[in-house]
């Protein structure tokens, strides 16, 4: 009896934990798969953000990818990515910085953002 007490209010602990968090930390992305990436472009409207420096993005991108360098997510996003309610898919050279980005693009009103990863294990087409 006495373990299903504190099983109990250990729950109750950390449920009102969550409840009192703060605004930044209920803001979220979703990380998915590359695979799952490829069939959200298939299959609807997309904004693909890469967010490399200019010069990576020069040396290869996904196809209609936009380019937002991490550092100017938070001073371009809006002039780039008008729409907060568009479909971004983000990514980077390995995935660090697309998290990051990701991240930061949740925290400024974005609503659909959906990191997956870097283009250095993309399969799909890359252009110059």
């Amino acid at each position: 009896m006495k373990q299903i007490l504190i099983i109990l209010f250990l729950a109750v602990c950390s449920a009102c934990s969550v409840s009192v968090s703060s605004p930044s930390e209920s803001v979220q992305y979703k990380q998915i798969s590359q695979q799952e990436a490829v069939k959200m472009m298939q299959e609807m409207e997309t904004v693909i953000v890469d967010v490399r420096t200019p010069e990576e993005y020069a040396e290869g991108h996904i196809p209609l990818a936009v380019n937002l360098p991490l550092s100017d997510v938070v001073s371009r996003s809006e002039t780039v990515l008008p729409d907060k309610d568009a479909c971004l898919l983000v990514y980077c050279r390995s995935g660090n910085r697309s998290k990051q980005a990701s991240e930061k693009l949740a925290e400024l009103g974005y609503s659909r953002v959906f990191e997956f990863g870097g283009i250095n294990t993309w399969t799909g087409d890359i252009e110059k």
